[in-house]
């Protein structure tokens, strides 16, 4: 007769295994939010809108006005070279 295994010791490497994946999940796309949400800051634009990038359709929408969009940094230099007669470089 051979010994009959029981199934608990692969039920608990199964159950590390899934909450080890998401909490790594977890991080990653609170990391992801943060550094979008720094990158949106930085740009000149509200830092919310860092969030929109974890929504599927958003983010692709969001990628689209942040490539093609008047940065307000630029509008500020814009403004400055006006005022000293576009000797800013």
């Amino acid at each position: 007769m051979e010994p009959q295994m029981s199934g608990e010791p692969a039920a608990i490497l199964i159950l590390i295994f899934v909450i080890l994946s998401v909490l790594i999940s977890l991080a990653a796309t609170v990391i992801t939010a943060l550094v979008y949400c720094k990158i949106f800051s930085k740009a000149g634009f509200s830092w919310a809108l860092g969030l929109l990038m974890l929504v599927p359709i958003a983010n692709l929408v969001m990628m689209f006005c942040l490539a093609f969009a008047d940065w307000p940094i630029h509008g500020e230099l814009r403004v400055l070279r006006q005022r000293c007669g576009g000797t800013l470089t």
